[in-house]
């Protein structure tokens, strides 16, 4: 017997290795050297051994004996042959069973050259078949979604699809159906595969039961490139392979990586790449025909010019502008060096500190970095404790909802939800407490005795004690999930709540939900009021005297100040980092009075956005898979991003144009590439000295922690007026799929936005006299939506809840984002 927790000694064909204790004796030969074949097991889901492809001999004591390798945990003294006479026959067998009725058109099947019973067969198999009888054939393909063809005569009946979609996503939606010969995979009628997750099964299927429609009949795996990058759709920053072909991105592969996604992503992020090749990307600058901001000619068009033109026109309107009076929005998309390069020109060069990333759904940076900070891995401790003070992950960020969820689900987790909605998760909480917007940082103090339970609406004194005796009661590791949950209520409840929470459990740590790519690589590259490179302030200016010829001494504007200010006309130049304003911030009534007020807009973007439609100067800038560089994820974690693919027409890395405008400015940034970019932030930053280009190359796969943290800044408390004993609290929160730019223009993802209805607490639906499906009137402090509404149990009682950016309504019409929470009113029409 091995002492607890030491490695084991088995013999795996005649030589001595070392397994860790209850490995499965399949991932302990291949991690020694030794692949045996298999088709239903997946390192990331439980075994089942259906396939009994893995089969092996293993003495027993009594003589050899056939075992299912997935199925065995290794054991002191354990003897295996995966080279005898009698494996060998059994592999054979089995896959001259599951030849039986696969078909064999491997020359016209999506999996052919990247096929594991391929492979297999030709490794493994008795290589002729004895046969002869006609196959069972069904219809083909059938789509079980939009975007996911099922072809039932190549299924093989290995379990991973079906597994995945109950033990990994939770939705069960797809399953064995029939029996004996007739068995097959398929769903219910009515009940297509909705699931977020359904792109996972096709990477999964070793066989070409399951493609993927946006890549079926486009290549071959050996017509692709592939480099391996990070998805920057949302923060949790998912490894994946980049394949592409003739300078085409053809398809996004999930890469497993330990420490982020463990090779899952979300439809969203596997099919998004479309987004990207569009025929609408712009190609070449934009200029209006009277650029200087003068407005009051009708009919001016924005027409095409060359770059040297629009940046002459750029420079020209920031010359002449004062440093007070030039703001930069947005900049989440782009990479950290392309961050960095904005952060000195905007701040270096042009001394404004008028910058922000965030679009007014953020939280302040000094709070983000300031609090402890978690990694996902130490979220999902097993055994550890899961407070979400936020958004709904399974909407939001998809990668990481999984990962949740497989530590609350299998791991043992225990999760406490303080949300105004149910989420993806509700169901294996512990404690799931639905919160009036406003009354989170109330809720907290109950927890932990402080404040009367009793002024918390909608929760008994009982919920209160029994969610605070279990987190008074944790062994494991603490940790707060920290977001925006509606974008109808602002940032300060939130982060009093935050507070509340490190202060009654100064142990905790926190792992940041800012949804926006690679928003945390901006708070880290300085693009935000009051921040420099590196998690500094702007008091910690002596760190760039060598590097930058000024630094702002006051604190700058965030979001929706900027927006405040050019809406009385206090920006002269407004200049717009990726930031479909019109789109992306809250309050559409405040954000279409800063475009007016502005004097002159500069879009640097994709897409000509709504946004960028109005600007007067628009630069094409290059998509993520077409630069290289990094990107830091919500923990803290920089990977690297790679190059796959020629820019279209004109446009270029948004790190060039900073770098080009400075350029015309009379100032040298002093990059000529990323890697220049990166020497100098290493240079100003404590937290990424050690993070090289190289170092970060070297470890590829799971990229780099950038330790260590700003000081905690505490805003002060914030005040929310009592409720309106006639009104709703609006709680407005983000869905998968919606009217965004990248989903509206990828095809296989534009067709999923939900629409929305106005959910209810039902005895709020009661209460109002109302009928399910009736189209009511949500009366705002901003203006007025007609929207129908629904009877919910998942929303707080005296709230209305509606999806943002859906083609139906725009609940942002309503919002006012000068107040702590938004409320409205009924209306029957």
């Amino acid at each position: 017997m091995s002492a607890e927790g030491q490695d084991v000694q088995i013999t795996v064909d005649g030589e001595t290795v070392a397994a860790r204790p209850d490995e499965l004796l399949i991932d302990a030969c291949e991690r020694t050297g030794t692949y045996i074949p298999r088709f239903c097991h997946h390192p990331r889901m439980k075994p089942v051994g259906m396939c009994r492809m893995c089969l092996v001999e293993v003495d027993t004591g009594r003589g050899p004996a056939l075992q299912p390798s997935c199925m065995l945990p290794c054991t002191p003294g354990m003897v295996v042959d995966t080279e005898s006479e009698g494996t060998r026959k059994a592999q054979d067998g089995v896959l001259e069973f599951l030849l039986v009725n696969h078909p064999l058109d491997c020359p016209v099947c999506d999996k052919g050259g990247e096929c594991p019973l391929q492979d297999q067969t030709m490794a493994f198999g008795p290589g002729e078949s004895r046969f002869v009888e006609e196959k069972r054939h069904f219809e083909k393909p059938i789509p079980v979604n939009d975007n996911v063809h099922l072809d039932r005569e190549r299924c093989i009946l290995c379990d991973r699809c079906t597994r995945f979609a109950d033990e990994v996503a939770g939705d069960r939606l797809i399953h064995f159906m029939d029996r004996g010969g007739q068995t097959q995979v398929n769903t219910f009628p009515e009940q297509p595969f909705s699931s977020y997750f359904s792109g996972n099964t096709v990477q999964i299927c070793p066989v070409g039961a399951l493609t993927a429609a946006p890549y079926r009949f486009k290549a071959r795996p050996w017509d692709l490139d592939e480099v391996e990058s990070t998805s920057t759709l949302d923060s949790v920053g998912s490894r994946i392979a980049v394949q592409s072909s003739r300078d085409r991105v053809l398809r996004f592969q999930g890469v497993d990586a330990d420490a982020v996604n463990w090779g899952w992503l979300s439809d969203k992020e596997r099919f998004v790449f479309e987004a990207y090749d569009h025929e609408d990307r712009l190609v070449s600058p934009l200029l209006r025909g009277d650029a200087l901001g003068n407005r009051t000619l009708d009919g001016d068009q924005l027409v095409a010019a060359p770059w040297g033109e629009a940046l002459t026109v750029v420079a020209e309107v920031l010359r002449v502008a004062p440093a007070d009076r030039i703001a930069v929005v947005g900049g989440a998309r782009m990479t950290n060096e392309s961050q960095y390069a904005w952060a000195k020109l905007a701040k270096g060069v042009l001394g404004t500190d008028h910058v922000d990333a965030q679009l007014g759904d953020g939280l302040p940076a000094e709070v983000v970095l300031g609090l402890p900070r978690a990694t996902i891995d130490q979220a999902c401790t097993p055994g550890g404790t899961i407070v979400l003070l936020g958004p709904d992950p399974k909407e939001e960020l998809g990668s990481l909802y999984l990962r949740l969820r497989h530590a609350v689900v299998h791991d043992g987790a225990t999760l406490i939800e303080l949300t105004s909605r149910r989420t993806g998760l509700s169901d294996h909480a512990a404690h799931s407490l639905r919160v009036l917007p406003g009354e989170v940082s109330a809720v907290v103090r109950s927890l932990f005795g402080e404040g009367s339970p009793a002024g918390v609406v909608g929760l008994s004194t009982d919920e209160l004690r029994d969610a605070g005796a279990t987190l008074a009661a944790a062994r494991g590791p603490v940790t707060v999930l920290l977001g925006r949950p509606s974008l109808a209520e602002a940032a300060g409840p939130v982060v009093d709540a935050a507070l509340g929470l490190h202060d009654s459990l100064p142990d905790s740590t926190f792992l940041s939900l800012l949804r926006r790519g690679n928003v945390h690589g901006a708070l880290d590259m300085g693009l935000a009021p009051g921040m420099l490179p590196g998690r500094a302030t702007i008091a910690e200016a002596h760190r760039f005297v060598d590097h930058w010829d000024r630094v702002p001494t006051e604190r700058g504007r965030d979001t929706l100040a900027t927006l405040n200010a050019a809406a009385a006309g206090q920006v002269d130049v407004l200049v717009l980092l990726g930031a479909d304003l019109l789109a992306d911030v809250p309050d559409r009534d405040l954000a279409r009075r800063a475009l007016d007020g502005a004097g002159t807009v500069v879009a640097v973007d994709l897409f000509a956005t709504p946004t960028a439609a109005q600007a007067d100067v628009v630069l094409p800038a290059a998509a993520p898979t077409e630069v290289d560089g990094s990107f830091t994820n919500l923990e803290g974690r920089v990977s690297v991003v790679s190059r796959k693919v020629t820019p279209p027409g004109t446009s270029r890395p948004d790190w060039m144009v900073a770098a080009e405008l400075a350029d015309r400015l009379g100032a040298d940034l002093g990059f000529a590439s990323t890697d220049d970019v990166w020497a100098e932030l290493a240079a100003v930053s404590v937290v990424h000295a050690d993070l090289s280009p190289e170092a970060l190359v070297a470890h590829t796969r799971e990229g780099l922690l950038a330790a260590g943290g700003s000081e905690l800044e505490r805003p002060g408390p914030t005040d929310v007026a009592g409720r309106d004993a006639y009104g709703l609290r609006l709680v407005a929160s983000r869905s998968m799929y919606d009217t965004g730019v990248l989903v509206g223009h990828s095809p296989s993802l534009a067709g999923l936005a939900p629409g929305t209805r106005a959910s209810l607490e039902p005895t709020d639906f009661a209460r109002y006299g109302v009928t399910e499906g009736e189209v009511v009137d949500l009366i705002g402090p901003k203006g007025t939506v007609q929207v129908a509404v629904t009877a919910d149990d998942g929303v707080a009682k005296g709230t209305v809840h509606l999806y943002v950016n859906q083609p139906n309504v725009d609940v942002c019409e309503i919002v006012d984002a000068a107040l702590p929470v938004t409320e409205v009113r009924v209306g029957r029409r």
